[in-house]
């Protein structure tokens, strides 16, 4: 080996023990109780081998073989001189109680020897074994940086990152949830999905899910996680559905089997709750029946008249409850419940008619999906370790959503589509509301959107059915001039006396006159109210304001229902009836504020004690009365205003 190669070769061995003393210091700093040890796997190394030492060569031996560079010989290799260790070397430094166990955990090795045979264990697997070695451990060593994986685990942290995760979940259990990286948090949540350091499965769920409802508010896209784990985790260790009373899943099943019990109902009634295959064998062979059924369905009102108010109200509620158009917060519904209520439930049925004669799929079905078995993999997207086969069980949440495990593997029955509130339904609904409001003169349209041309056939045919019938059934009001009543009277007088002989002349003397057993008047000058009534007809008392050129009948007909602008509802004092100033914004200061920094794109800071969705919430609920629809929607990036109203809404806030 010439000198130019001893060089390099002495720059090499230099590096190396740099680099090997930057890694001494790195660990050091991470563990600053340790007493100089080494690296785990440097003890390891240190003691399976005996201390080597390099002797230097010689310049001779150098010098005798210079060509001996491609192929070393053995007098030109280093000198090596074989130690045995001493007593004192072999020692360890002894470590402190919190770095040993942390050194404990990190010790835990991927490869695992059982009976001659090895295998590598799962990062499933490795996550909780170490785990449960530092499951109640403390500490007190802040970390400030950030930690970002996409499956967090310790095996992912580095020596200051998994002490500041310990410091960290301390503070959480001692009840002082502070904001971290991301990554901690679901690393705390993968504790309790694999039973690290809970006492019991119920235990580890009340846990679980106060530190959820804890961190979300930092962390608003952890709930796309949680909710799923939450519900598996009740599942999988067999729990029990009622702790799920808050689950969205499980209230949207419930709002879903309510309709679909009402139009099975609806079904029933009309005689056509027949399997959808059954029912298109039978129309194939008796075409014309079918069409004679279709004509007859036609002529009969789509639900009973006089109207089943309870039903009704049963049926919008659950109609409203799935759509994205809030009816029942229409400024139409306030006014007339009853018109609103049964035109949109009459058109609701007969859209299931519709689907169900020209589509393949039922409207529910095609709205939200048809009910499957699937296989099912439990907290998914979580790092979640079976340790043993699960036993064979059935868990059911609800009548349609339940869990079914055989053999170790799950799987889920329950309606696979949207788990969301439908847009379609709500378009339909907003149609009924439009051309209702169009029909009856209502002085508050909606702006007109592109409908099928079958649904508004539909829509009109049913308000046009039932103001039909609502003018023909309308109560007669009779308004009687009581003022006129004492004319009435003498001239009946006049009569009587007109028809009388002299007999009865004579023996009616002794009475009073018609005009002394007329009764007076009242203080206050007022003729006496007439108290009798007829069997089909009802006597209304008028207000003394009120004009009674106008009767109250003309304003049960058709078309002419609302030819007045109508006045709002705080339009009138309480006390004298006097006309007072409509509120200039029926927005709040704060709602006022938020809604010009959404349209701006600037952040605002939210009111105390309310969430951004209760805010959300109220100025759309605010607003419906002045735009007939909801103002606000989230999409991808947040609440934002809808784009057909922000100039609406920029009219609203300059008042």
């Amino acid at each position: 080996m010439d000198e130019r190669e001893a060089g390099r070769h002495a720059q090499e061995s230099g590096g190396r023990g740099n680099r090997s003393e930057r890694a001494q210091r790195q660990s050091a700093d991470a563990w600053p109780h340790a007493e100089a040890t080494p690296p785990v796997a440097a003890r390891q190394r240190a003691t399976s081998r005996p201390h080597v030492e390099s002797q230097p060569q010689s310049r001779a031996a150098s010098q005798a073989q210079p060509n001996a560079m491609s192929q070393p010989q053995p007098d030109a290799m280093p000198q090596l001189r074989l130690h045995a260790q001493s007593p004192a070397a072999t020692q360890q430094t002894t470590l402190d109680p919190l770095a040993t166990r942390y050194h404990e955990m990190r010790s835990v090795s991927r490869w695992q020897e059982c009976n001659g045979r090895g295998r590598w264990l799962t990062e499933a697997e490795l996550f909780v074994k170490q785990g449960r070695l530092i499951a109640d451990l403390e500490d007190d060593r802040p970390y400030h940086g950030t930690f970002k994986s996409y499956f967090p685990t310790y095996n992912a942290m580095s020596d200051q990152q998994l002490r500041g995760y310990v410091t960290w979940r301390t503070a959480v259990r001692r009840g002082e949830v502070q904001e971290t990286s991301l990554s901690f948090a679901y690393v705390y949540l993968y504790e309790f999905i694999n039973g690290i350091g809970v006492s019991t499965p119920l235990d580890g769920f009340m846990r679980m899910r106060d530190f959820w409802h804890a961190y979300r508010d930092i962390a608003p896209e952890m709930d796309r996680f949680a909710r799923v784990w939450l519900r598996d985790y009740v599942v999988y260790h067999g729990l029990g559905p009622q702790l799920l009373d808050g689950d969205k899943t499980l209230a949207f099943d419930r709002a879903l089997m309510e309709l679909r019990t009402l139009s099975s109902q609806l079904e029933e009634a009309a005689g056509v709750n027949v399997p959808y295959a059954e029912s298109q064998g039978r129309a194939a062979e008796t075409a014309g029946g079918e069409r004679a059924t279709r004509r007859r369905s036609r002529r009969t009102p789509a639900l009973p008249l006089p109207p089943d108010s309870a039903f009704e109200s049963r049926l919008l509620e659950g109609i409203d409850a799935l759509s994205t158009y809030r009816i029942r917060l229409s400024r139409l519904y306030k006014d007339c419940p009853d018109d609103l209520r049964h035109v949109a439930c009459a058109v609701y049925v007969r859209m299931l008619e519709y689907y169900r004669h020209n589509r393949k799929s039922g409207l529910l079905e095609s709205l939200f999906g048809e009910e499957a078995t699937m296989p099912y993999t439990m907290f998914a997207s979580a790092v979640f370790y079976d340790e043993h086969p699960h036993p064979d069980a059935v868990v059911e949440l609800d009548p349609i959503h339940r869990y079914r495990c055989e053999h170790g593997l799950w799987s889920c029955t329950r309606v696979y589509g949207t788990r969301e509130k439908s847009p379609k339904l709500g378009a339909i609904m907003r149609a009924c509301d439009r051309k209702l409001r169009s029909a009856m003169g209502y002085p508050h349209p909606l702006k007109a959107h592109e409908e099928p041309k079958y649904l508004e056939r539909i829509i009109d045919r049913e308000i046009t059915e039932w103001l039909e019938w609502k003018a023909a059934h309308a109560p007669r009001i009779i308004d009687i001039d009581l003022s006129k009543l004492s004319g009435i009277r003498s001239a009946a007088a006049e009569t009587r006396e007109a028809l009388l002989i002299d007999e009865e002349r004579d023996d009616a003397a002794p009475t009073s006159s018609p005009a002394e057993t007329e009764t007076p008047p009242d203080a206050a000058g007022h003729a006496p109210r007439c108290e009798e009534r007829t069997a089909d007809s009802t006597v209304h008392e008028m207000p003394e304001d009120a004009e009674v050129a106008h009767p109250a009948a003309t304003t049960e007909e058709l078309p002419g229902l609302f030819a007045e602008p109508m006045k709002p509802a705080g339009a009138r004092t309480a006390t004298g009836g006097a006309p007072t100033p409509d509120s200039s914004s029926p927005l709040s200061p704060e709602q006022t504020a938020y809604l010009a920094a959404l349209l701006e794109g600037t952040p605002t800071p939210l009111p105390p004690g309310t969430s951004e969705d209760m805010l959300v919430d109220a100025i759309n609920e605010a607003l419906f009365d002045e735009l007939g629809d909801t103002a606000i929607e989230f999409g991808p990036d947040g609440p934002q205003v809808i784009d057909d109203y922000e100039d609406d809404v920029r009219g609203l806030i300059a008042r």
